[in-house]
């Protein structure tokens, strides 16, 4: 299919780093100054291109459209393809391909809806792992990975199954620009928007390796464990779960933006079905077994229990856990015991907040930092 791109929003879209970058990775080579804003590029055999190097210009989308239609020409490529590459030049692009799909590249909307809710998830848990590697994660909790995911953008859906199009924020390498990177930087020296995208490709691929290895030994969680510090987490492997099941497979890819160079240009994965029940389970395991800092837990207080020579107390909690009704020790400071004692007798609802944590078949709730009583209506029995 050949296409003109002439949308001036479209256009516009397209940074001038972008228009730089792309030109220098496809080739070619800048040889002077154009004006005040604008540089010469020179490719053999294809003549030389104006670059722009603002986006103040009052012609800037026209220029650009000049662009596209020179670089297709170049690479014998359709002008839409090469606008895709450039609309992500600057950025990582992070693809998440269904297969499900007809034969026009259309899902239920169902599915799409899905598909789109699972590729947020599933860069969050590498945003929440670029902060700190975790089996587990309160995602909402993790404030620079809720702060990045507000710099995502999603891009246009693409043909070929069904395509999900993240644009993830890169900021342009200043210390190495434009050389070409053979190594990996060290993590410590990568900004903290480039770390996430790493943290994806790592942790897919490990999670993936560790599924494998699962099914093929019949091993149990240690390999899931040890690929914790790649950033495979329990949410990384859900939202994988959810998109391998709903899709009956699944690839996802990544392709770094060309401002800041990698050793490679793009990384793709691709899971089967299979692995989507090893993930799933692992996930499980994992929210079984990790801790949960600052949480939140309502219920009503069923028992308390505190010796006589103790100051503290414990009571036992019946609540709500992941949609399953579930039994809650805790133990409180005299001051709290003292509440709960009296949201007890009054038989009120209480809010607790401290750290969840698992201990065999029960739960406990531990450095409990507070408790407040809740008028309602009803009886104790509706919850």
């Amino acid at each position: 299919m050949k296409a003109h791109i002439i949308d001036v929003d479209a256009l516009r879209a397209i940074s001038p780093m972008a228009l730089a970058s792309y030109a220098r990775a496809e080739g070619w080579q800048r040889l002077e100054s154009y004006g005040d804003h604008s540089e010469v590029y020179h490719r053999p055999q294809m003549g030389e291109v104006i670059i722009p190097g603002t986006e103040a210009l009052s012609d800037y989308h026209s220029v650009v459209s000049d662009l596209i239609a020179s670089f297709a020409r170049a690479e014998a490529r359709d002008e839409l393809a090469v606008y895709r590459d450039l609309v992500g030049a600057d950025r990582d692009v992070i693809r998440v391909r269904s297969p499900e799909a007809d034969g026009d590249g259309s899902v239920r909307i169902e599915a799409g809806v899905d598909l789109v809710l699972h590729a947020r998830d599933l860069l969050l848990s590498a945003a929440c792992a670029a902060k700190e590697p975790r089996a587990s994660y309160r995602a909402g909790k993790v404030k620079d990975a809720t702060d990045y995911m507000d710099r995502v953008r999603l891009g246009q859906t693409e043909h070929g199954s069904f395509v999900v199009t993240l644009l993830a924020p890169v900021p342009p390498a200043l210390d190495t620009y434009g050389t070409q990177a053979e190594l990996w930087p060290s993590e410590t020296s990568e900004p903290f928007d480039r770390l996430v995208t790493r943290r994806l490709a790592d942790g897919l691929q490990a999670a993936r390796s560790a599924a494998e290895h699962v099914m093929r030994t019949g091993g149990g969680l240690t390999p899931f464990r040890d690929a914790v510090s790649k950033g495979v987490s329990a949410n990384l492997c859900e939202a994988l779960a959810q998109l391998i099941e709903r899709g009956e497979g699944l690839e996802v890819s990544v392709t770094w933006a060309k401002t800041r160079l990698t050793p490679e240009p793009r990384r793709k994965i691709f899971f089967s079905r299979s692995e989507g029940e090893v993930l799933r389970e692992a996930a499980r395991v994992f929210r079984t077994l990790e801790p949960r800092p600052d949480e939140t837990i309502e219920g009503f207080v069923i028992s308390c229990d505190r010796k006589t020579d103790e100051t503290s107390g414990r009571v036992a909690i019946r609540t709500i856990i992941d949609g399953q009704p579930s039994s809650v020790k805790v133990e409180l400071s005299p001051s709290l015991y003292s509440e709960a004692v009296q949201a007890h007798e009054k038989k009120q609802l209480v809010s607790l907040n401290g750290d969840l944590k698992r201990h065999g078949q029960r739960w406990h709730l531990v450095n409990t930092r507070d408790i407040t009583a809740i008028e309602i209506n009803g009886d104790e029995d509706d919850l």
